[in-house]
């Protein structure tokens, strides 16, 4: 397997560290993140103006990408940086606004002109999707949507919001525009809101789009794990930084045998988070993709937050202090794992395929271990 990024890749990687490393600075970063919209709109123009949004689509839909390897590189760099931008958001909604015909949004959309979410999950329920309590239903020539939605990332803001609910048929796929919603920022300064529907007007795009819809989320998964191996990759880099400048009974930090095997299990657990991510983006569009997007995202819920742990024991009191950057990487890190499924429900899902007979022996012992955490 060829693990190296084509041209076109490296520069799209080259092109966005450079432009978050330009745009660096905690104080503009979390001035930008903690308050409404919870995001810098300037940025986020810049952002569509350079393309980085067209990688989220195929050259067929408007875009300049489209695979899984393509939004990797894009969400290892914005963990690398740390940038605050509602691209999972654009993510989620984008390629399902393409995929049902919405040519004019989807442009508006990539030219930063506006931006859309997908609304989802539902309070007390799991990312299982066949459990939506959301209702659809068709009054005169208009569909109605009732229930309420929770955790709809990159909400805030919004123009274009995409929404499950039942219909007689399955999971349908609703467009609601200029959306009411009660909004909210995260504990990583990540903007979120919750969306309360009363029998509230709404365009039917689809009215069996399940499957499409799970594929969405796969690919979003693929997503915050790759952005989870840049900001561990950075943090990592901090650490280690730190414990070279450190010093402590008249000599480094990083002199210390038993600190000096703390960082290197970092960095074998950074390595073996990579290794499943690559093997995750290779797994998309396969028949192997559902088993091996949910063990990297319960690998990297199980790897990401023992990193940021690690790395704010090595530096001591700084780590936890909010001027420090290392601080910051390990909200991140620890709300990847919570975002779109963690690691137990993840191993939730693993176990239904061993139920069904999906999974192989090297897997099973994956599950046994997730489920005596659980």
């Amino acid at each position: 397997m060829q693990f190296d990024l084509s041209e076109d890749r490296r520069m799209l990687a080259d092109m966005l560290r450079r432009l978050l490393a330009q745009d660096a600075g905690l104080e503009r970063r979390n001035a930008a993140a903690y308050v409404a919209p919870y995001h810098a709109p300037g940025d986020w123009q810049t952002l569509a103006e350079l393309g980085v949004l067209g990688a989220f689509l195929p050259v067929a839909q408007g875009g300049f990408g489209g695979t899984a390897g393509d939004i990797a590189v894009v969400f290892e760099e914005v963990g690398r940086g740390l940038c605050p931008e509602p691209l999972l958001g654009a993510l989620l909604s984008l390629p399902l606004l393409a995929r049902f015909g919405q040519d004019d949004l989807v442009r508006q959309i990539i030219a930063g002109e506006a931006r859309s979410a997908l609304a989802f999950a539902e309070p007390g329920l799991t990312c299982d999707l066949s459990v939506t309590e959301t209702r659809a239903e068709v009054a005169g020539d208009q569909w109605r949507l009732t229930g309420r939605k929770c955790a709809i990332y990159g909400a805030p803001g919004v123009r274009l919001l995409l929404v499950t609910a039942r219909t007689a048929k399955g999971l349908g796929l609703f467009l609601i525009k200029d959306p009411k919603m009660i909004e909210a920022g995260m504990v990583d300064g990540a903007g979120i809101a919750d969306l309360i529907l009363q029998a509230t007007p709404a365009v039917c795009l689809c009215d069996d789009a399940g499957p499409t819809v799970e594929g969405a989320l796969d690919l979003g998964r693929i997503a915050l794990c790759a952005e989870a191996v840049g900001a561990m990759d950075r943090l990592v880099e901090m650490t280690v930084d730190y414990m070279k400048q450190r010093r402590q009974f008249g000599k480094p930090v990083a002199a210390f045998q038993a600190l000096r095997h703390r960082a290197s299990d970092m960095v074998m657990e950074l390595e073996q988070a990579r290794s499943i991510v690559i093997r995750a983006v290779a797994s998309h569009g396969t028949a192997e993709q559902a088993r091996c997007v949910a063990m990297a995202k319960n690998l990297i819920g199980r790897i990401a937050p023992k990193i940021s742990e690690d790395a704010i024991q090595l530096h001591g009191g700084i780590g936890l202090t909010w001027e420090y950057p290392g601080a910051h990487y390990a909200k991140r890190l620890v709300m990847i794992d919570h975002q779109l499924g963690d690691r137990y429900d993840q191993a939730l899902r693993l176990i239904a395929m061993r139920r069904a007979g999906e999974l192989t022996e090297a897997d099973e012992a994956l599950v046994e271990r997730e489920v005596v955490d659980a």
